[in-house]
């Protein structure tokens, strides 16, 4: 493995949306748009696509994958991925035969929600949301719930169908029991002067994850003492500014692992750390397994039966 192949994820465009794959027909919806396919199918590959995706499954178990998580998942499962988050779900106890439904999905785009919050001030309260979907959201308890209100948004049309689709929305930004799949978001707090100044530094770290820098270095950016800038960055992070950089060049990590063919070794240093033993601890403690098992677990996201 000592080349530099990609296998990035597939985008998904809207003019390979076929109505026999599952979608429904263009023409036929609005702003929120269900699709619904059994497995195998050739949606089921790792991709992406500008919409929010909110997806139950509900048949079959199996692996999986959003962004840089591994994981399994089963009947009643209820993910919501935001824009450009690659995903994919791979069955893995399917009868010869197949499955006719195993997915039951609701699509929806980004900048009409948003810009309608704008004007109408109680739409503000999905917002949330939405910024945590760009992480994949998990949510827990509430899949019948779930399946009973895609089922009757697929039945509705026109406003009625966008009304129900509010309401669901509500319920998704008001559900507590979820967990986020891929990173760590910002959390906001009131001080919106040293708020916004650690968010610029969250965005040069991002930005600049694989290259050495140290916290002296950048808390006299922004004109703090060391210590003051530990705790406004744990407030604003959840995270120490360390596990901060750690989790964010294993993020980087987990990428090279699944995109290119590299080295592991290569990988450790292509991510930012300078010591490969490190690198395995760090990485074993935030993902819980090893490089090396991620990478062959992560071969398993385009699926062996995928289109």
């Amino acid at each position: 493995m000592s080349g530099s192949r990609t296998r990035g994820p597939e985008l998904e465009h809207d003019f390979v949306r076929d109505s026999n794959l599952g979608y429904e027909p263009e023409g036929t919806y609005g702003y929120v748009r269900c699709l619904e396919h059994g497995f195998p199918n050739p949606l089921v590959r790792w991709h992406y696509h500008e919409e929010y995706e909110l997806h139950l499954i509900v048949q079959t178990r199996g692996k999986v994958f959003v962004g840089d998580y591994i994981g399994h998942f089963e009947p009643g499962h209820l993910v919501l991925t935001g824009p450009r988050l690659p995903h994919n779900w791979i069955s893995a106890d399917v009868p010869s035969e197949g499955v006719a439904l195993r997915d039951m999905v609701l699509q929806f785009s980004d900048e009409p929600l948003r810009r309608a919050s704008e004007l109408i001030p109680d739409l503000r309260d999905v917002l949330p949301l939405l910024e945590r979907a760009r992480l994949g959201i998990e949510f827990f308890g509430i899949s019948e719930r779930a399946r009973t209100r895609i089922d009757r948004i697929k039945s509705l049309h026109g406003l009625k169908r966008f009304a129900e689709f509010l309401e669901f929305l509500g319920e998704l930004a008001d559900c507590t029991d979820y967990r986020l799949l891929s990173s760590m978001p910002l959390q906001s707090f009131d001080d919106d002067t040293s708020l916004a100044q650690i968010s610029g530094i969250v965005d040069y770290i991002t930005e600049n994850c694989t290259q050495p820098f140290s916290m002296a270095e950048l808390s006299k950016r922004v004109g703090m003492s060391e210590s003051q800038f530990s705790r406004y960055f744990r407030r604003a992070t959840g995270n120490t500014f360390t596990d901060f950089v750690n989790r964010l060049r294993i993020t980087r990590a987990c990428q090279l692992l699944m995109d290119t063919d590299r080295y592991i070794t290569n990988v450790c240093y292509d991510s930012g750390f300078n010591n490969v033993a490190n690198f395995n601890r760090r990485f074993l403690e935030i993902k819980g397994m090893t490089p090396k098992e991620f990478r062959r677990q992560g071969e398993a996201r385009f699926g062996a039966r995928s289109g």
